[in-house]
Order: C-alpha cells, then sequence, then structure tokens
C-alpha cells in the first residue's frame, strides 16, 4: 500500500504544534484535534495520529519511535539483500563443484 504525501513536514510539525499548544484550552486531545484538524485541511484521525508520532518520537508516549521503525527497516531490507546474496552464491558453488567432478571423471 503506497501512502501519499499530502501534507508536507512542516505542515505535519505545524498541526502537532498547535495542537499542543492548545490542548489545555479544550476538554480532551480529540476535542483539540477535531477543532484544529478543519484548519489544516486533514480528518481529525490523521491529526491525531501526527500528535501519537510526535508524542512517542519525543518519549511522551511508548512505541516504537519513527527512527527505530526505520533502522528495522533498512535492517529487514538488507537482511533480504544478504539471504539472497547467500542462495545465490551457494548455488554458484555448487554448479562449480559439480562441474569439478564431471570435469575429473571425464579424464
Amino acid at each position: 500500500m503506497n501512502k501519499s504525501n499530502k501534507f508536507s513536514p512542516e505542515v505535519k510539525e505545524r498541526a502537532v504544534r498547535l495542537v499542543q499548544e492548545h490542548r489545555g484550552e479544550y476538554s480532551s486531545l480529540w476535542a483539540a484535534v477535531e477543532s484544529i484538524a478543519p484548519k489544516i485541511g486533514c480528518v481529525p484521525q490523521t491529526l491525531l495520529e501526527w500528535v501519537k508520532r510526535a508524542e512517542i518520537d519525543v518519549g511522551e508516549r511508548p512505541g516504537t519511535t519513527t527512527a527505530e521503525a526505520q533502522r528495522m527497516k533498512d535492517l529487514e531490507r538488507e537482511n533480504k539483500e544478504l539471504r539472497r546474496a547467500n542462495d545465490i552464491l551457494r548455488t554458484a558453488s555448487a554448479f562449480f563443484a559439480q562441474a569439478e567432478l564431471d570435469r575429473k571423471l571425464k579424464s
């Protein structure tokens, strides 16, 4: 699933900052999000996710930070590439070993 980035990082940061700055003026986080989301031009659920992600990234909420998630993704990609390279090397090694055996038998 490919997400389009309709909002720039600057807009997201500004929206999160607005929620955090005005949070005390509302009865709940959701009330603040519902009030500010239309001003940014996004749905409240999206803004709430941005706020939660920002809180996780600064350590105010438990969870995997954006940096940790990216590092895991990079390591998984590298692991997949290394496994593929090992398979190729294993296949090539078997091929050349068989070729060497065939050559010895023909002599």
